[in-house]
C-alpha cells in the first residue's frame, strides 16, 4: 500500500497536466476559426425532401451532411411571403424582412409609380452588353418587371454576414457569392461581396458594374469556354432505372406544365444551343446546377479561396429544384431525379473543398431559402382541400358596388395587385378627402370574401398591432415594411394558390405563411463538427447570427437570431 501511495503525488500532477492541456485545446478551438464558411442555399427544397429521397442517393452529398452534420428537423422562415429573395436576404442578414426590406421579389415604388424588381439599380448595369433579361427566353415574370439590367444589393437595407466578416478582417476576407439566379448571387453576397450569375441571354456567368470594372480574367476564359453548349442536342434522362424511383410510375402527370417541345415526360430535350428558350430549359433542369458548380470551382481556384488563415466565405445557391418545382411539382420524377442529382452536385463540390481547402477546415451550412407546396389536384387525391385560385375569375361587382356606395369610387381605389400585397391609391384617397384607414379596413373586409382568401389584413391594423397574436399574424409583422409593403396583406387558404406566372400555368407555387412553403433545412457539417439531431424550433435568422458568433464578427445590423450552441466550438 505504502508503495503504491508513493506515486499518488505524480498521479495528480499528470493529472492536472492532462486537464490543463485539455482546457488548453478546448479553448484553441474555441479561438479557431474555419478558413471557409460555405454557405449552400437550395432554392424551393422543403424540408422533408433531403430525407425522404435520402434511400436513393450516393455517399458524399446529402448522406455526408444528414449523417456527419448537426442537422436542425424543425426549422423555419419566420416571415410571411416566402419568396425567393425574402429567403435569401434573410439568411443572409439574419433579420426579418420587415428590418432588412426585401418584402418581395418586386414591390410597388410609390416614389416612381412603378412596380421594383428587388434588386435593380439602374445605375450598375452589367458587363456583358446584351446580357439583361430577354422575356422571350425568361419563364420568370418577376425578371420582366424590371426596368433595367442593372444590379446591385443597395435595396437591402441592413449588413449582411457577409459583410460583417469582410469588415472585421479588413477586406482579407474573400466574399462571393454564386448561381443561376441574379438575386440568389447578390444577395447572399451582400454589400461588401462579389456576385456572379448566369444570364439566359447571354448563356454565361455574369455580373455588374458594382462589383468589377471588367471581369477578371478567368472569367473570361470560363465563359470562352462555353460551359452551357456541351448539353446542347442532348435530353435530362433519367440517373437511375426508373422502377426504383418513388415516383417511378408517376412520369406524366396532367397537372405538371409541358414548357413547350420539353415536354412533361422523359427524357427531357435541350435542343439545339441556338435555340430560343435553349438556357432556359438548362436551368429548369440539373444542369443549371452543374454550370453554378462548374463557374464555383474556377473561383476558388483562381480567388484562392480557403488557402490562409483569414476565413473566407462563399455562397452557393443553386436554382434548379425551384424552377423543377415550380413546372412539375416537388412530388414529381423530374423532382425526385433533379434532387438525386444535385446530390452527386453536392458530393462532387465536398470532394473538391475537401481537395482544396480541407473540410475539416471548412464549415457548411445548408438551407433553403422556403419550402413549396405540392400541386393541389395530387393534394386532393389524400381527401385535402385544395385548389388553385385565380383572382380575374373572382367576381367583385357587388364589393365593387359597395365600395362606390360607401366612398363614391371604386375600383379605381386598386392601384396594383402584385400578391400578397395590395397597393391603394392613396393619392386619390387624399383628393376625394377620404379617411383612409376606413378605406383599407373596408377592402380588406370585402377581399375576405372572395374565394380562396383565408386572411386580408390592413397595413394600419398591423402597425396599430390590431390583429391577435397568431402565429401566422407574426409572420405577417415580420415581413411588413411600412416603405415598401402593400396597404392590404393577403393569405390564401391552405394549398391554394395563384399558379399562373405571366400566362404560363405552373404545377405549385410557392409564397405563404403556411408550414409547407416555411419549413426548410438547416445543417451544419465540416470544421470538426459532430453529429447530431436537433428536434427543437427555430428560425432561419439564427444562421447568420451564429455564422457571426463563430467567425467572431459583429453581427449584422438587423439581426433577430439566437446562437445554436449545437454548432459551437
Amino acid at each position: 500500500m505504502k508503495r503504491r501511495n508513493a506515486f499518488k503525488p505524480h498521479l495528480i500532477a499528470l493529472g492536472a497536466l492532462v486537464l490543463l492541456f485539455s482546457f488548453e485545446s478546448q479553448a484553441a478551438r474555441k479561438n479557431q476559426k474555419p478558413r471557409l464558411i460555405l454557405q449552400i442555399t437550395v432554392d424551393q427544397l422543403r424540408g422533408d425532401l433531403p430525407a425522404r429521397y435520402l434511400p436513393n442517393m450516393g455517399e458524399g452529398g446529402f448522406r455526408y451532411l444528414l449523417e456527419k452534420g448537426v442537422v436542425y428537423e424543425n426549422a423555419h422562415h419566420a416571415h410571411s411571403n416566402t419568396e425567393t429573395i425574402v429567403g435569401h436576404t434573410t439568411l443572409a442578414t439574419g433579420a426579418y424582412p420587415a428590418d432588412h426590406g426585401l418584402i418581395g421579389n418586386v414591390w410597388f415604388d410609390r416614389t416612381t409609380g412603378e412596380m421594383t424588381y428587388n434588386i435593380e439599380d439602374a445605375r450598375y448595369p452589367l458587363l456583358t452588353k446584351g446580357a439583361d433579361v430577354d422575356a422571350a427566353t425568361e419563364i420568370d415574370p418577376t425578371q420582366r418587371v424590371a426596368r433595367s439590367e442593372g444590379r446591385s444589393p443597395a435595396a437591402i437595407m441592413v449588413s449582411t454576414f457577409s459583410d460583417e466578416l469582410a469588415q472585421s478582417t479588413s477586406k482579407g476576407a474573400k466574399v462571393f457569392g454564386v448561381s443561376v439566379k441574379d438575386r440568389g448571387a447578390v444577395s447572399m453576397a451582400g454589400h461588401a461581396g462579389k456576385a456572379f450569375w448566369f444570364s439566359k441571354a447571354a448563356g454565361e456567368f455574369v455580373t455588374s458594374q458594382f462589383y468589377y470594372d471588367k471581369y477578371p480574367e478567368w472569367v473570361n476564359r470560363f465563359n470562352e469556354s462555353k460551359p452551357a453548349q456541351r448539353y446542347a442536342n442532348t435530353h435530362w434522362e433519367l440517373m437511375k432505372p426508373q422502377a426504383s424511383y418513388l415516383f417511378g410510375d408517376k412520369d406524366d402527370q396532367p397537372w405538371e406544365t409541358a414548357f413547350g417541345a420539353y415536354g412533361r415526360v422523359f427524357p427531357h430535350p435541350y435542343g439545339p444551343g441556338d435555340g430560343k428558350y435553349y438556357t432556359t430549359l438548362l436551368t429548369i433542369s440539373p444542369a443549371g446546377d452543374e454550370l453554378t458548380l462548374d463557374f464555383a470551382k474556377q473561383l476558388i481556384e483562381n480567388e484562392q479561396i480557403g488557402v490562409d488563415q483569414v476565413t473566407d466565405y462563399l455562397s452557393l445557391s443553386f436554382s434548379s429544384t425551384d424552377y423543377v418545382g415550380h413546372l412539375f411539382g416537388p412530388s414529381s420524377l423530374e423532382a425526385e431525379d433533379n434532387i438525386l442529382r444535385l446530390d452527386r452536385t453536392l458530393a462532387n463540390l465536398f470532394a473538391f473543398i475537401d481537395k482544396k481547402v480541407g473540410l475539416k477546415n471548412t464549415l457548411i451550412v445548408l438551407s433553403a431559402d422556403h419550402g413549396g407546396p405540392d400541386a393541389p389536384p395530387l393534394v386532393n387525391q389524400y381527401g385535402i382541400e385544395a385548389k388553385y385560385v385565380d383572382p380575374a375569375t373572382w367576381d367583385k361587382a357587388a364589393a365593387i358596388s359597395k365600395l362606390k356606395k360607401t366612398f363614391g369610387i371604386g375600383e379605381e381605389l386598386i392601384l396594383a395587385f402584385n400578391a400578397p400585397y395590395v397597393y391603394l391609391n392613396r393619392e386619390l384617397i387624399k383628393k376625394k378627402g377620404l379617411d383612409e384607414v376606413a378605406v383599407e379596413q373596408a377592402i380588406a373586409e370585402e377581399i375576405m370574401n372572395f374565394d380562396g382568401v383565408n386572411i386580408a389584413i390592413s397595413s394600419t391594423a398591423l402597425m396599430q398591432g390590431k390583429t391577435p397574436d397568431t402565429p401566422i399574424m407574426r409572420a405577417i409583422l415580420n415581413s411588413h415594411s411600412p416603405k415598401r409593403s402593400g396597404d392590404i396583406f393577403i393569405v390564401f387558404n391552405p394549398n391554394c394558390f395563384i399558379n399562373d406566372f405571366d400566362g404560363l400555368t405552373v404545377s405549385a407555387t410557392h409564397g405563404s405563411p403556411w408550414r409547407y412553403d416555411t419549413f426548410v433545412p438547416v445543417i451544419f457539417a465540416g470544421a470538426g463538427l459532430k453529429p447530431k439531431r436537433v428536434y427543437r424550433e427555430i428560425e432561419t435568422v439564427d444562421i447568420a447570427t451564429t455564422l457571426s458568433a463563430i467567425a467572431h464578427t459583429n453581427r449584422p445590423s438587423g439581426a433577430a437570431g439566437e446562437i445554436l450552441p449545437e454548432v459551437m466550438p
